[in-house]
């Protein structure tokens, strides 16, 4: 495979040779570059001009019966440009997905129906899940006319299950060794019951199938559940409809009005992975807020709670609110990927990362009414640098607050507690099938183990990235202890699954590995790194 020069690579923005070639020494040099990992992909249609659209907020799924759920993953169109039906990938029909509302220490089961034209995963990510339930992208749900002959995809090799012997078929290349004895396939449905048991936060479900998240993800598979419990509904903290969910994605759309997206494959079916221009991340040019581009939401002068979550597939964020007057507004950080902070955090503005989540209050009472205030990127040029509006249109009264102290249940892990420390590298590499993700210099295979710990242990990761990688932990959170050897910024606070490494950096992490034993990933939340390998297996013994 030829060499890149220097520009070319800078151009893919991922530096693939370079930083697998040169280490620190260039990954140091990149973290002087932007901003950003990936390529923008542009779209071939109109764009609409921002804050006309209203904001929707998901429905809120209703169960069939006492804890039960049911959702159909099936194809549909939906307007989101206005005017042009896109075909979309929907969990029940939308885009995102319903929202479902839980409550701590009670279980519920959610039945999952695939009608789509290709095999899918589902994680609840952030969820304290079983192994059965977590998502592994090998525990396939079948749609009607596979079989256990024609495995799930190109990586299906050796799944085994209720359905027998997986064998993969044809000659298409995998990305990866995709050997996996202890996979599970099941046919059509599969029910996933969820002890949620864990802190009330904003948890999130998608598509985790096997080098074909990102793709999955962008054709709109992901949406929202909400833990909650007693002891957070009594802290009087903006509730009903000044609570916003708020998922950040970014799209492009083709000329045909379908969502434009660089796949080798777009059936999904066999090579997986994207064109060589976008290794290192998918961007759009279309930032689209609860399926909806540059929304506009009209608010009371009051406080509002935002549960703000990146689902973009690359695409990092910095958000500030700022109003007509250009003025900027507080956002009072109330609560991370894992829950509750200790007490309040106040920003002016927040950086988030591909899967991070964080849980803000924004208070409109000083801003006059009809005017506007815009969530602006300050990572975004042209309109990438919109994001939503909210239009201020009448004062209300206002009974909400923002206690001193929001939490008591937060862990308190230290140094002395680790019994061990594991050191884990995320750089660009060579694999057998081309250039990929990997951690440690190695590939993602399902049948090695990488990371073995007991149930109990604490122990401090200590991460290096070469460019940008949200690195997340399924089943457990931790703590940020620091970054490139210094004190965590208050962005960080909290109990979080998920950090945004950015290029050059280090950070150290501190985890007990509680909950359940049984296989888990760790892997780079760049959907696009994912695909191409940047994951490894966590087993808890």
């Amino acid at each position: 495979m030829r060499e890149l020069s220097r520009r070319r690579v800078l151009g893919i923005g991922a530096a693939l040779g370079v930083t697998a070639a040169g280490g620190l020494s260039a990954a140091a040099a990149l973290s002087r570059r932007p901003s950003f990992t990936g390529k923008e992909l542009r779209s071939g249609v109109p764009l609409p001009p921002p804050y006309e659209v209203p904001l929707p907020i998901p429905a809120v799924l209703a169960p069939v019966g006492g804890d039960r759920y049911e959702i159909t993953q099936r194809e549909t169109t939906a307007e989101i440009l206005p005017g042009i039906r896109t075909p979309v990938w929907t969990y029940g029909g939308t885009f995102p997905g319903p929202t479902i509302e839980t409550r701590r220490g009670q279980p519920i089961t959610v039945a999952h129906r695939n009608e789509l034209p290709v095999p899918t995963v589902l994680h609840l990510h952030g969820g304290r899940s079983t192994p059965e339930a977590d998502g592994y992208p090998t525990d396939l749900v079948l749609p009607a006319g596979w079989s256990a002959d024609h495995g799930g995809g190109a990586h299906d090799m050796h799944a085994t299950g209720q359905s027998g012997h997986a064998t993969e078929h044809g000659s298409r290349p995998a990305m990866h060794s995709m050997k996996d004895p202890r996979a599970v396939i099941t046919q059509l449905t599969r029910e996933y019951t969820f002890a949620v048991d864990q802190r009330p936060t904003l948890l999130w479900y998608h598509d985790h199938r096997m080098d074909f998240t990102a793709p999955a993800i962008w054709r709109g598979l992901a949406g929202m559940q909400i833990v909650r419990d007693d002891a957070e509904d009594a802290l009087g903290l903006p509730a009903g409809e000044r609570e916003l969910p708020l998922m950040i994605t970014d799209r492009s759309f083709a000329a045909d009005g379908t969502l434009d997206y660089p796949s080798i494959d777009p059936t999904l079916r066999g090579r997986p992975g994207v064109q060589e221009s976008y290794l290192a991340g998918v961007l759009g040019d279309v930032v689209l807020v609860n399926g909806a581009p540059w929304p506009v939401h009209e608010v009371d002068a009051a406080r509002y709670r935002l549960r703000i979550l990146n689902a973009s597939n690359a695409r990092h964020y910095d958000l500030e609110l700022v109003g007509d007057d250009g003025r900027r507004l507080d956002l009072v950080q109330v609560g991370a990927d894992q829950g509750l902070l200790a007490g309040p955090v106040v920003h002016r503005d927040l950086p988030i990362a591909p899967a991070e989540r964080y849980d803000v209050v924004v208070d409109f009472s000083g801003v006059p009414v009809g005017s506007r205030v815009r969530i602006v990127n300050r990572l975004g040029s042209g309109r990438t640098r919109d994001v939503m509006a909210f239009h201020v249109v009448r004062r209300a009264r206002d009974d909400s607050r923002i206690p001193a102290v929001l939490s008591d249940d937060l862990p308190d892990w230290q140094r002395p507690d680790a019994v061990r420390v594991r050191d884990f590298a995320f750089r660009a590499g060579r694999m057998p099938s081309g250039r990929g993700w990997l951690i440690g210099g190695q590939p993602f295979d399902p049948a090695r183990p990488d990371v073995t710990t007991r149930l109990g242990d604490v122990e401090i990761w200590r991460l290096v990235a070469d460019v940008h990688h949200p690195v997340h932990l399924h089943l457990v959170g931790f703590r940020i202890l620091s970054r490139s050897g210094k004190a965590p910024p208050p962005h960080d606070a909290g109990l979080k699954d998920t950090v945004a490494l950015r290029p050059g950096e280090s950070v150290e992490l501190i985890t007990r590995f509680e909950g359940y034993r049984g296989r888990y990933l760790f892997h780079c939340h760049n959907a696009e790194h994912e695909d191409m390998a940047m994951m490894a297996n966590l087993e808890i013994t």
